[in-house]
């Protein structure tokens, strides 16, 4: 899933590496603005629920799954690789379809083509985005980042949507930050050696953003106090719970989901921290667990691994 590492993934399986979103397409279908949003936090689901949610028939989500609409406007520093990630997506949908030995629906390959041509990211964009959700089903955006908004950003969320449902996954501090450093690791290539070297790479301040939730958490609780909150642990021990709370959040009806126990995205084989470091990622980032323990509670606190 879109996040992994040292805890335990969903249960065991055949991995799935393709995120099933909404099949269903309306080509005529109008601009119109998201239902809800799933916040996030990086690697802690979001790309499981994704995974589920794009199964049932009342939910809509795009088929690059992550908009980064807000956080482009409001996180600068998001801006070069959002670039990147909307000149990839449309190329890797159309190869997802090549390898599947699935011709690509024009009207699909019409809707990718006109969203990343010309200007981008103003509103009448964001709503483009939603068009194709048939008129029975919630468009939804699932945009992880969004999580590390500042307080205007998610003001700018709370008067552009201000009736959406917030769905935020909370993984444990450390195993979201381990998992966060070996994907980085990968995609950059790089393989500390040293244990020096890897106190270092857990110092890096891109580590610490998205799973801040001593900032993350009030902010957006202050403007959408029924934000649904779920720890990541529950969906490896409890999946149908999990869909049970989301299900009844959203609004929708229940829903029998496949593939309800496997894994997306698991992080593959790479470079693992020595525990030395691990243990002093741990006591940086001690202040972060010790919130989760006393504004969720302890109970909440053990199941986010």
């Amino acid at each position: 899933m879109s996040s992994s590492c040292g805890a335990t993934e969903p249960a065991a399986g055949r991995i799935l590496s393709l995120i099933t979103v909404s099949p269903a397409f309306d080509p005529h279908g109008r601009p119109r603005k998201p239902g809800a949003l799933c916040i996030g936090a990086q690697k802690a689901g979001t790309s499981w629920l994704a995974q589920m949610l794009g199964q049932h028939p009342q939910v809509w989500i795009p088929p690059f799954k992550e908009v980064q609409f807000f956080n482009h406007r409001f996180i600068p520093g998001h801006r070069q690789w959002i670039g990147w990630h909307y000149r990839n997506k449309p190329d890797e949908i159309r190869a997802r379809h090549k390898a599947r030995g699935l011709p690509m629906p024009p009207e699909l390959d019409a809707y990718l083509d006109g969203l990343t041509r010309g200007q981008m990211f103003h509103n009448h964009w964001y709503k483009r985005v939603f068009a194709p959700a048939p008129a029975q089903a919630m468009p939804m955006d699932f945009t992880p980042e969004y999580a590390s908004l500042p307080d205007d950003g998610v003001d700018f969320v709370a008067n552009v949507l201000p009736r959406a449902r917030v769905i935020y996954l909370v993984r444990h501090p450390v195993d979201r930050a381990v998992s966060q450093l070996r994907m980085n690791l990968r995609r950059e290539g790089r393989n500390p050696q040293t244990l020096a070297d890897w106190l270092a790479e857990i110092e890096n301040p891109v580590l610490d953003d998205r799973g801040d939730y001593a900032a993350c958490l009030p902010r957006w609780q202050a403007r959408f106090p029924d934000m649904l909150v779920l720890p990541f642990g529950r969906i490896a021990r409890d999946p149908q719970a999990v869909m049970d709370a989301v299900e009844a959040h959203l609004g929708i009806g229940p829903f029998l989901y496949r593939n309800l126990r496997e894994k997306v995205f698991a992080t593959p084989d790479g470079p693992r921290p020595p525990h030395k470091a691990v243990a002093a990622l741990a006591e940086r980032l001690r202040p972060q667990i010790a919130f989760l323990e006393e504004h969720m509670g302890a109970d909440f606190l053990a199941e986010t691994r």
